[in-house]
């Protein structure tokens, strides 16, 4: 199956907490940082997620926030440093490319955001990401 979601970073569970109609998963990325989804108790059960499965973690690239400075105070579970690798700029978004430990994010903004946030390449970033922001595909 082919997906038009950029962002799929491999990973394996290491954990996985279930809930009364949602669970959290831990997942170990290849590049090896965690990154933590929230999906429903249903899709852990129907595809089978343990510790130890391979899975792919999906994240479109408009849930992808960055930040250039210390990031502290917020519920946000996800937060993978990287450097900007890539940018294409529009009248009103751009698509940032993140190379991330494992990976490369990509994270669609706004124009303002580019510009507050003085973005280049090479720019240090932390992206973040909510964790029920992040699917799970088993491999």
């Amino acid at each position: 199956m082919e997906l038009s979601i950029r962002n799929q970073l491999p990973g394996t569970v290491t954990e996985v907490t279930p809930g009364e109609v949602m669970a959290t998963v831990k997942v170990r990325l290849a590049g090896g940082r965690q990154i933590t989804s929230a999906i429903t108790l249903e899709a852990v059960q129907e595809l089978d997620i343990t510790a130890g499965t391979a899975v792919r973690t999906l994240v479109k690239s408009t849930e992808v926030s960055l930040a250039t400075g210390p990031v502290q105070g917020l519920s946000i579970r996800n937060r993978l440093p990287g450097t900007v690798t890539g940018l294409v700029t529009g009248t009103a978004m751009a698509a940032v490319s993140v190379g991330v430990e494992g990976g490369e994010l990509t994270a669609a903004i706004t124009m303002d955001a580019v510009t507050d946030l003085r973005l280049t390449v090479g720019t240090a970033v932390t992206a973040l990401i909510k964790a029920t922001e992040v699917s799970l595909a088993t491999v």
